[in-house]
């Protein structure tokens, strides 16, 4: 099945579709996009943090899942990769083929020139609609800065930053405190190398 474009699809068609397609899409409001690849500091970012989370979380009941796992915002019908979900306790799956999360704690997205606008805007407001999201983590690409917006008890959000290679940032939803020299770890440009 080639991808059309413009082309809607039900989230039966979708599912059809993704499970034998070659890259990653996302559906959104019925329409079908195609995923970016990331490059180098993306990948080497997001290797560094899931190896962080993976550590830190290693002796308790929380999953950490990188970008091959698909999520789904029941409320809006969103599915999409984020770059990391943790999830703590059981995991929850749309159905019986387990490649659909609808239950993660924490999701972290690293943010790309042209994903920046939609991570933080319309991907925030689906996100958002997740009962089970108590973190949104964001991670830049072009500095050592990270931004996480956590669920208050009201359902208000509240935003908390770190930047620098010697700043850390404490995520208490998962008790994870992330130190940015690890996160941006011979980063080109950005962390410390060899």
């Amino acid at each position: 099945m080639t991808l059309q474009a413009q082309q809607l699809m039900t989230e039966a068609e979708y599912l059809a579709f993704e499970r034998n397609a070659q890259e990653q899409h996302e559906l959104v409001n019925g329409q079908v996009r195609l995923l970016d690849r990331g490059n180098q500091a993306h990948s080497l970012i997001l290797t560094n943090l899931a190896s962080e989370l993976r550590h830190h979380l290693k002796r308790r009941p929380c999953e950490v899942h990188l970008k091959g796992l698909r999520l789904k915002v029941d409320e809006t019908g969103l599915y999409t990769y984020p770059d990391v979900a943790v999830v703590c306790g059981e995991p929850i799956f749309e159905d019986q083929h387990h490649d659909t999360l609808v239950n993660p704690l924490l999701v972290v997205e690293v943010l790309s020139p042209s994903t920046e606008a939609y991570d933080r805007g319309a991907k925030f407001e689906h996100y958002r609609r997740l009962p089970s999201l108590a973190a949104y983590l964001l991670v830049s690409q072009d500095k050592p800065h990270l931004e996480l917006f956590r669920r208050l008890p009201d359902g208000d959000w509240r935003l908390t930053e770190a930047s620098g290679l010697e700043a850390s940032l404490e995520i208490p939803e998962v008790g994870v405190t992330l130190a940015l020299a690890e996160v941006y770890d011979k980063v080109p440009g950005l962390g410390k190398t060899l």
